[in-house]
C-alpha cells in the first residue's frame, strides 16, 4: 500500500473518533523510524504518528509507548494520548519550539525535574529496557537477516556488560530512553510565552535504569561536567557524590553503545534512505574514546547506583 493510501485509510477510521478530517495533513520533519503528521480533525489539531516497519525487532513496544506516554501526558510533561490502533499513535497537537542542547546544558533542571516524575510514578510498561539485552537482539537480528556485525561490535557489549557489573539493573522504573534533542520540546501559552518542558516520542519507553536516561540526555546534548553536576543535582535535590557521578558518565558509555548497535541493525532491516552505518561508526568511535580514556577504569571502581 502507498504511504498516501495508508494515510486515507487511517485517517477514514481516526474520524468516528477525532471528527471530520479537514484539509490536508502536513508532513512533520524528525524521526529516522516512524512518519508524523499534524492533521486537524473536527476543529482541533492532532500529530497522527504512523510506525515505520519491523520497528519491533528494534525492541519497541507500541503498548509501552501508548502507555508512558499517556502517563506522561497526566504528569504534564508529554502531549495527551488521543487515540491509538495497532497502525498509529495519535496526541493533541501542542505548539512549542524546538530546544536546543545549549538551554539544557545551561538549565538542566527542568528535564531532571520531569525525569524524576516520570521515574517515580510507577508506571507499569509491558517493555524492558536494558542495554545489554538488546545488544544481543539487535547482534541477532541483524545476522539472521543476512548482515554483518563490524569489529567494534563485540566492544561495545563487553563494555555494556562491564557497567552492568558495578550498575546492574536492581531498581528497575519507568523510562523514556531515548533523550535525543529532537524529543524535547517547550510548549507555548496562549500568548506565545514558554509554558514547561515536554517529552515526545515514546517508542523506546519501557522498565530500566533510571541512571541510563540521565546519561542518554547528558551524551546526547554533550553536557561537560558542570552541566553533568547540574542535571545531578537537579534530579537528586541535593549535591552528587563522586560514585554518583562516576555512573552518570557510564552510563554515558551505555547510551552510545546502544545507538551504535542499533545503527548497525538498521543498516540491515530499513528501508529508509538515512546512512545507519555511519551513525554506528559515530557512536562505536565515541565508546572507544571513552573505554580507552584512563577515568573509565576510575568510574568502573567509583560507580553507585
Amino acid at each position: 500500500m502507498q504511504p498516501s493510501a495508508q494515510l486515507a485509510g487511517i485517517l477514514a477510521r481516526l474520524e468516528p473518533l477525532l471528527g471530520v478530517a479537514e484539509g490536508e495533513p502536513v508532513a512533520l520533519d524528525g524521526g529516522i523510524t516512524n512518519r508524523n503528521y499534524r492533521v486537524r480533525f473536527g476543529g482541533r489539531e492532532y500529530v497522527v504518528r504512523l510506525p515505520g516497519k519491523d520497528t519491533a525487532l528494534l525492541g519497541i513496544s507500541r503498548d509501552a509507548e501508548r502507555i508512558a506516554n499517556a502517563a506522561a501526558a497526566t504528569l504534564g510533561i508529554a502531549p495527551t494520548v488521543a487515540a491509538a490502533m495497532d497502525d498509529c499513535l495519535v496526541t493533541r497537537y501542542v505548539r512549542c519550539r524546538a530546544v536546543s542542547a545549549e538551554e539544557l546544558r545551561a538549565a538542566p533542571e527542568a528535564i531532571a525535574t520531569a525525569l524524576r516524575r516520570f521515574h517515580d510514578s510507577g508506571t507499569e510498561l509491558p517493555a524492558r529496557f536494558w542495554v545489554p539485552e538488546l545488544l544481543d537482539s539487535y547482534a541477532s537480528v541483524t545476522l539472521q537477516r543476512g548482515g554483518a556485525l563490524p569489529e567494534p561490535y563485540e566492544h561495545a557489549r563487553d563494555a555494556a556488560a562491564r557497567i552492568a557489573a558495578v550498575l546492574p539493573l536492581s531498581d528497575p522504573v519507568p523510562c523514556h530512553d531515548d533523550l535525543l534533542t529532537a524529543n524535547l520540546i517547550v510548549a507555548l501559552g496562549e500568548t506565545g510565552a514558554p509554558s514547561r518542558l515536554m517529552l515526545v516520542d515514546w517508542e523506546y519507553a519501557g522498565i530500566g535504569h533510571r541512571l541510563f536516561d540521565l546519561g542518554n540526555l547528558a551524551v546526547n546534548n554533550d553536557f561537560d561536567e558542570i552541566a553533568e553536576q547540574g542535571l545531578l543535582r537537579a534530579y537528586l535535590g541535593r549535591e552528587p557524590r563522586a560514585g554518583e557521578l562516576a555512573a552518570l558518565r557510564l552510563m554515558r558509555v551505555m547510551s552510545d553503545a546502544r545507538e551504535a548497535a542499533w545503527g548497525v541493525v538498521q543498516s540491515t532491516v530499513s528501508e529508509l534512505d538515512f546512512d545507519f552505518s555511519a551513525y554506528a561508526a559515530r557512536h562505536f568511535e565515541r565508546l572507544t574514546r571513552a573505554t580507552s580514556d584512563p577515568r573509565f577504569q576510575e568510574w568502573l571502581g567509583a560507580a553507585t547506583a
